[in-house]
């Protein structure tokens, strides 16, 4: 099979038919007003495994890049001042 594109409004109405099309190895070019915003590939990770092994999948296919070192605990990029928490900030930005 080959690659098909498909704007989203159409992928909405026709979700089941595009995945089994992906299951028989198809691919769907997702598009947005005609540019490709998406790509609906097969699955072609194994079910089972370590996490490790998962990873080593996905890096060997090119779906991320990783150089097997742990990840850095990033410092926090705001800091609240006053009494009030976070989500009164969101409610309040909301309204």
């Amino acid at each position: 099979m080959g690659e098909r594109r498909i704007g989203i409004r159409e992928l909405k109405s026709k979700l089941s038919e595009c995945v089994r099309e992906v299951k028989t190895g198809g691919t769907i070019i997702v598009t947005e007003h005609g540019r490709a915003v998406a790509r609906i590939i097969p699955d072609t990770t194994p079910d089972t495994g370590s996490l490790r092994e998962r990873l080593e999948v996905l890096v060997r296919t090119g779906a991320v890049l990783w150089n097997g070192r742990r990840l850095r605990l990033a410092k926090p990029v705001a800091r609240l001042r006053g009494k009030r928490s976070l989500s009164d900030l969101v409610i309040e930005d909301r309204r």
